[in-house]
């Protein structure tokens, strides 16, 4: 029961007999009703909050785990790349080296002697160049073909298969110094196993025992120490790809009459084909660059037979003290490559876009 008056009235309380109305003053309600609001405002608020804060980590968290390998990579490539840019344009010899501020500005000069293919300079560039292109041909051919056989080899399970697999990735885990050191003592001419083996053992070198680090045959060794090194790599990813090859379609392959070299040639290599262009290039970057392989075996000066490019500027920066040429060079085996690369990498995606 309620009655019409200035305040609310709430229904009456008993008391005895007599009932007694209970009133309560009209601003209590907003009080109430604001109490209310705030206390039902509360969540949303703070889930707002804490939306707008996952989506900031969200957004952020790629660039601040990418960061610390961005800051390395222009520490450790960028940085060095811009001096070497820098370097080519001087005269720095060894007369300035202890102060470029003192070495003349040539600009382009550098470069115009390094691609002077009439000069003295321009012609022991281009013979490195082209000793170069003919030892990555082959080593990448060799590692590719060694990792694919032995890849297509170990694909069935047999018997002793794991020890296999260990042993032909033995070169791939070996420190690359202990084991060209090792390929050196075997290449002696004298002492070495490789001479013991063809000429003691098996007769098949008649005369005087060869020599393998110099000469013509140090290309060879080179070759060979070189394939021994990246065709394990060469094997693993291959192995790695044909994991995802179904036994299915060599069944249907073989259903339908195909034989082994068969079903290489269509089943194998093309479910290999992503794995390939990927690798092609990845092992054509690490020979071409090779500088480690022929600096250690042949002790930092190679024969002209074995004179790659790398071992080629580092001497003509190192042994002429010419750091200027030296750096002109660089450059230019940096834009042969990039454009190598951007070539293969437009051929490989637009047949890919075909198929």
């Amino acid at each position: 029961m309620t009655r019409p008056g200035r305040g609310h009235v709430t229904p009456m309380s008993v008391r005895g007999s007599a009932a007694v109305p209970v009133r309560r003053p009209m601003h209590a309600a907003p009080d109430v009703r604001q109490h209310h609001a705030r206390a039902v405002g509360a969540p949303p608020n703070r889930t707002q909050r804490q939306r707008r804060r996952r989506r900031l980590r969200s957004r952020y968290l790629p660039y601040l785990l990418v960061a610390p390998a961005v800051v390395l990579e222009i520490g450790i490539h960028v940085v060095p790349m811009l001096v070497g840019v820098w370097m080519s344009l001087l005269e720095l010899t060894q007369f300035h080296i202890q102060d470029w501020s003192t070495a003349p500005f040539v600009g382009f000069d550098n470069y115009a002697a390094t691609v002077d293919f009439n000069s003295e300079t321009g012609k022991a560039l281009l013979r490195s160049f082209g000793i170069t292109v003919l030892y990555t041909s082959l080593s990448v051919f060799l590692s590719w073909l060694f990792g694919l056989s032995a890849a297509v080899f170990l694909q069935r399970p047999f018997k002793g298969r794991a020890l296999l697999r260990t042993l032909f990735l033995t070169p791939y885990a070996l420190p690359v110094y202990a084991a060209v050191i090792t390929w050196g003592f075997l290449f002696q001419r004298d002492t070495g196993l490789v001479n013991h083996v063809l000429v003691d053992q098996l007769g098949l070198v008649d005369g005087e025992r060869p020599f393998w680090l110099i000469g013509e045959n140090s290309f060879w060794a080179l070759l060979v120490v070189s394939v021994w090194r990246t065709w394990p790599f060469a094997l693993l990813c291959i192995t790695a790809g044909l994991q995802n090859v179904p036994t299915e379609m060599y069944e249907a392959a073989a259903i339908d009459g195909a034989g082994f070299w068969r079903r290489i040639g269509s089943v194998t290599l093309p479910s290999l084909r992503p794995i390939n262009q990927v690798l092609l290039l990845v092992l054509f970057l690490w020979t071409f660059n090779d500088f480690n392989t022929p600096y250690v075996l042949f002790g930092g000066s190679a024969p002209q037979e074995a004179d790659l490019i790398s071992i080629h500027i580092y001497n003509s920066s190192f042994s002429t003290w010419d750091f200027g040429m030296g750096s002109a060079m660089s450059v230019v085996l940096l834009l042969f490559l990039l454009l190598v690369t951007a070539v293969y990498l437009m051929v490989t995606n637009r047949g890919r876009n075909h198929a």
